[in-house]
């Protein structure tokens, strides 16, 4: 089992740049395909970005392409999420999330059944 623990987010005006960071704690954190998620109001959670394992291999949503970097430290049991040029619509909680089951391919890392433990989210306001 793994516990998960999302900082970084804030107020950032349109334009500006977050990092949010997720530290995991519990064992075998390298054998974990790392997600991040978002969730808006009044919206369904959304798939931003996910890492394979090693870091060899990542994917994104459309609306993080050019913007968002996802990476991980396997040594310091983190994963990090930059964005650049946010936007008002990026204004939304933002999870990370564990796979143990390793990398099944972009289409169904994005899909949230697909990952077992999740943190409880950091808050990221973009204002226009």
């Amino acid at each position: 089992q793994v516990q998960l623990v999302e900082s970084g987010g804030g107020l950032v005006q349109a334009g500006g740049s977050l990092r949010l960071s997720c530290a995991a704690s519990g064992r075998a954190f390298s054998t974990y395909v790392m997600g991040w998620f978002r969730q808006a109001p009044g919206k369904e959670r959304e798939f931003v970005a996910a890492i394979t394992t090693t870091g060899a291999f990542t994917a994104y949503a459309d609306s993080a392409k050019g913007r968002f970097t996802i990476s991980r430290d396997n040594a310091k049991n983190m994963v990090a999420l930059q964005m650049n040029s946010l936007k008002p619509e990026d204004t939304a909680v933002y999870y990370c999330a564990a796979d143990r089951n390793g990398w099944t391919g972009s289409t169904r890392q994005a899909l949230v059944h697909e990952y077992d433990y999740w943190g409880q989210g950091t808050q990221v306001t973009c204002s226009s």
